[in-house]
């Protein structure tokens, strides 16, 4: 059982994760961020960087795309060199994280990971956010040029990216960042390590290297906030969903009589159980109609998804565990891992609850919001055929205009810090 006092999360495997969760937005390719964060790294060795340095460009490359949460967003960030608006999400990554103290460092240099250098060169950006900037914007361009190529022909295929990329210097890339490239990219083994198997196992062994800041529980609960409004993005038909979920699983956690850290540990979880969503096609989420026996399957997938990305992380076992196990049921009747009912924990019946009760009470493609009265005779059903613990559906029904109104997101007075 985790410590309600106490709870350290080394912050490089946060990173990863974070990486993890967004690079699912890319479907069939989920290890951009990955690759970045290992060129940026190998170009920065070149250049006489020092180790810390060294580290901090490869996080950098981690989370350099953290504000892209839609397909297609991600597809026009891939499929053109110069997008008009890639500056959009730069400005979202910057957003998440210019206020989240143990990643604000990194907040600048992904405002401006997109920007050419000969703009960069002349904006109020402090020589080392705007180098590294580019850095990240060299590193992500010669990612995106060599995509299709990795398992197949990239030893062939670099010559025209080498080629490519060094017509863009002093107008996109900074001068000595392009000769370190061009310098590192000579050995094939350079093109060989970015290759799936290579990179993913790169990118673990770096994981192991702990952090020297670990985060406590207001700071992950905070991150978990990020994440949260990542996926929610992902589709207006989710918007706010995973945050009110967390709020209505901390509220549903007080009311059930946990200690007050146990219930900020559970929003957690209730804030990242939809973190394998990021991986789910948008025209699933918004298809105005009943899911299709292949669209439901793929469905199915994302609280694995969730398990995957969040329990590797030293010391999260129990809450990717809760975040995972929301679309179980008592009865065995659910998804991806069909635990019995004594391997179903109190926290996970409980975030079970917030997340069918706030799904009910918020607008989908194919049905409005239900009213109260609708989502407690639901609630009932669920409760009735073992679907959901029936002492937790009491308790939201007894509570059910504040629990309504924290699903709805209506403002509510001393029931709970909505954060």
């Amino acid at each position: 059982m985790i410590s309600d006092s106490e709870l350290q999360i080394d912050l490089r495997q946060l990173i990863i994760a974070i990486e993890t969760a967004v690079s699912q937005v890319g479907m069939n390719d989920t290890n951009h961020g990955k690759r970045v964060g290992y060129i940026a790294s190998q170009i920065a060795h070149q250049l006489g960087f020092c180790e810390t340095e060294i580290q901090y460009v490869f996080e950098l490359g981690l989370l350099h795309d953290c504000g892209v949460s839609t397909q297609q967003m991600h597809a026009n960030l891939v499929n053109n060199f110069d997008w008009n608006d890639a500056d959009i999400h730069c400005k979202i990554g910057y957003r998440l994280l210019s206020d989240f103290e143990p990643l604000s460092k990194f907040a600048t240099p992904i405002r401006y990971h997109h920007t050419p250098w000969e703009e960069l060169k002349g904006l109020d950006v402090s020589p080392q956010d705007a180098r590294v900037a580019n850095l990240i914007f060299l590193s992500d361009r010669i990612d995106v040029m060599a995509a299709t190529h990795y398992e197949t022909d990239i030893l062939l295929a670099r010559k025209e990216i080498v080629k490519s990329i060094i017509s863009y210097t002093g107008t996109f890339f900074e001068a000595s960042l392009v000769e370190a490239f061009t310098q590192i990219e000579a050995s094939e083994a350079f093109w060989i390590a970015l290759e799936n198997r290579h990179i993913t196992r790169y990118t673990w062994d770096m994981g192991q290297l702990k952090s020297s800041q670990s985060l406590t529980i207001p700071q992950l609960k905070q991150l978990s906030l990020i994440l949260a409004y990542i996926v929610d993005q992902k589709s207006p038909f989710t918007a706010q969903h995973s945050i009110r979920v967390g709020h209505l699983a901390h509220y549903l956690a007080s009311v059930y009589g946990l200690e007050p850290g146990h219930c900020e540990k559970i929003e957690v979880a209730g804030l990242l159980h939809d973190l394998g969503k990021l991986h789910t096609p948008d025209s699933i989420l918004e298809k105005p109609g009943p899911l299709n026996e292949i669209e439901l399957s793929i469905m199915k997938q994302h609280s694995y998804e969730t398990y995957e990305i969040l329990r590797h992380i030293d010391g999260l076992d129990e809450i990717a565990q809760w975040a995972a196990f929301h679309h179980e049921g008592l009865n065995g009747v659910g998804y991806p891992f069909h635990p019995n009912q004594k391997e179903l924990s109190v926290e996970a019946r409980i975030i079970a609850v917030a997340d069918i009760f706030q799904a009910l009470a918020q607008d989908r493609p194919y049905r409005d919001g239900m009213s109260l009265e609708e989502i407690c005779n639901i609630l009932d059903a669920f409760a009735s055929n073992g679907k959901l613990d029936s002492y937790i559906v009491n308790l939201a029904k007894l509570q059910q205009e504040t629990c309504f109104n924290i699903a709805v997101g209506n403002p509510i007075e001393g029931s709970i810090n909505m954060c």
